[in-house]
């Protein structure tokens, strides 16, 4: 990988990542078009950047919604009382994820981690979202509740929302903002608790992947295959100079992309989203019929 490939890698996570279109789907994609991780070593080297470069969308959404991280920390303090309900309802959503991705990742990883896959969840999301979207503009949801009443019961209901994203190119942002207005969230309460309970499952799997181990793959010398084993193989295979592009270049399409997405959402609504998913699912299919790149095959 050169430090353009990085870029346009880093651009991608940015601008995908809190989009409800799937940033590993269309990282999936770029990789491919750009002959990145195809199979063995540079595989698991580049399936390691895609996941690490995600601390620059991480970083976006921190500075972004700092005034609700500090209102958390102030809760953990015991001086701001609806900080600390945030803070559970966080931790609540969090934990279905934890746990079954733990118990699920390596068995994801083998059967969903194919480019038909990815397309399905694209076409099956889109159609989810028109859905909703026309209800929602019919009047449904329009009672929701602001982000301060949210319980921990419902952040729960939405923490099992974001494991069906372990299907690549479901899009996590997708389900769990899906999650927040079916358990009775306004559109902007559960975009906004979207992103701050991405803050927690984006940072858990960067830090996964960066300590883990890395074992299963053909031919990976054993010093892989110990604590930090991801970090270790994205150094040697792409040297710091790349990551931290990717990360600088996540970071900042990052946060222009979430700007964007509010401002957009409190006009438009989820509509455009459902249709793009639904164009690139469309277009996802004929390329892996005539396996273009080899994207047929993985």
């Amino acid at each position: 990988m050169n430090e353009w490939q990085a870029l346009i890698l880093g651009l991608v996570e940015g601008l995908t990542e809190y989009l409800p279109v799937s940033s590993t789907g269309h990282l999936i994609v770029a990789q491919r078009f750009m002959g990145i991780g195809i199979e063995g070593r540079d595989k698991a080297a580049a399936d390691c950047f895609a996941i690490c470069i995600q601390a620059g969308a991480i970083a976006a959404v921190l500075g972004l919604y700092w005034p609700r991280v500090r209102q958390m920390m102030m809760g953990l303090l015991g001086r701001d009382r609806e900080g600390l309900k945030l803070f559970v309802a966080i931790i609540a959503g969090f934990l279905p994820a934890a746990v079954i991705g733990v118990l699920a990742n390596d068995w994801i990883e083998e059967k969903l981690f194919l480019f038909k896959w990815v397309v399905l969840a694209w076409l099956v999301g889109g159609v989810g979202i028109l859905v909703v979207d026309r209800w929602m503009k019919k009047g449904g949801g329009t009672r929701g509740v602001e982000l301060a009443e949210i319980t921990w019961k419902m952040a729960l209901v939405i923490g099992f929302a974001q494991c069906v994203a372990m299907w690549p190119g479901t899009s996590r942002s997708l389900m769990t903002i899906l999650g927040g207005i079916l358990v009775g969230l306004r559109l902007s309460a559960a975009v906004e608790f979207s992103f701050l309970l991405g803050l927690v499952t984006l940072s858990a799997a960067t830090v996964k992947k960066a300590v883990w181990p890395i074992d299963g793959v053909a031919g990976l010398p054993e010093k892989y295959d110990a604590l930090f084993g991801g970090a270790m193989l994205m150094w040697d295979e792409y040297g710091l100079g790349s990551l931290l592009i990717g990360v600088v270049a996540a970071t900042v399409s990052a946060a222009v992309a979430v700007k964007w997405m509010v401002g957009y959402l409190n006009r438009r609504g989820l509509g455009v989203f459902g249709w793009y998913r639904l164009v690139i699912g469309v277009v996802g299919g004929v390329l892996v019929m005539m396996n273009v790149a080899g994207l047929g095959v993985s």
